[in-house]
C-alpha cells in the first residue's frame, strides 16, 4: 500500500471514528479512558476540564496513545495514534470544538473550567484492514 493510500485511509478513521481510547502515563504508569475526538486533518482534539487528572498527567508528560475505529469503520479498520498533546485556552478553539462536540459535559463554551487537548501525531498506525496490506504507520514530524 502507497503511504498516500495509507494516509487517506488513516483520515478517513479519523473523520468517521469520535470515540476513542486517550492513554496517558503519570509516575510510569498507565491510565486510559474513553473520550471523544475530532479532527483537523490527523490532529485530533477533545474537550476536558481544567481539572481532571489527564491534564496533570499531560503536564507531567504529554506523550498520548489514542485507539480509534473498530466498530464505526468499514472491514473493523482502526488506528494506533502516538503522539504529543498540549493543552489549549485559546477561544477560538473552544468554539470551534463547542460546535462539532457533544455539548452535555459543559453548559456553556465560556465555562471557566473547559479547556481543550490537542494532540500531534508522530506516527500513526493503520490495522485491521483485509482490503490494505496493515499494518502501515505513517510516521509525522
Amino acid at each position: 500500500m502507497s503511504k498516500e493510500k495509507a494516509i487517506k485511509t488513516i483520515k478517513d478513521v479519523l473523520n468517521v471514528s469520535k470515540v476513542g481510547v486517550l492513554s496517558t502515563s503519570y509516575n510510569n504508569l498507565p491510565n486510559s479512558r474513553y473520550m471523544m475526538f475530532y479532527n483537523d486533518e490527523e490532529v485530533l482534539y477533545t474537550k476536558t476540564s481544567k481539572d481532571s487528572f489527564k491534564v496533570d498527567e499531560i503536564e507531567s508528560n504529554p506523550h498520548v496513545h489514542i485507539l480509534l475505529g473498530y466498530e464505526e469503520t468499514k472491514n473493523h479498520r482502526f488506528v494506533e495514534y502516538t503522539g504529543k498533546a498540549e493543552i489549549v485556552e485559546d477561544q477560538e478553539t473552544i468554539d470551534w470544538l463547542w460546535e462539532k462536540q457533544d455539548k452535555s459535559f459543559f453548559k456553556s463554551k465560556d465555562d471557566p473550567e473547559l479547556i481543550v487537548l490537542k494532540m500531534t501525531p508522530s506516527e500513526i498506525r493503520l490495522l485491521n484492514d483485509d482490503e490494505l496490506d496493515t499494518p502501515k504507520t505513517v510516521y509525522f514530524k
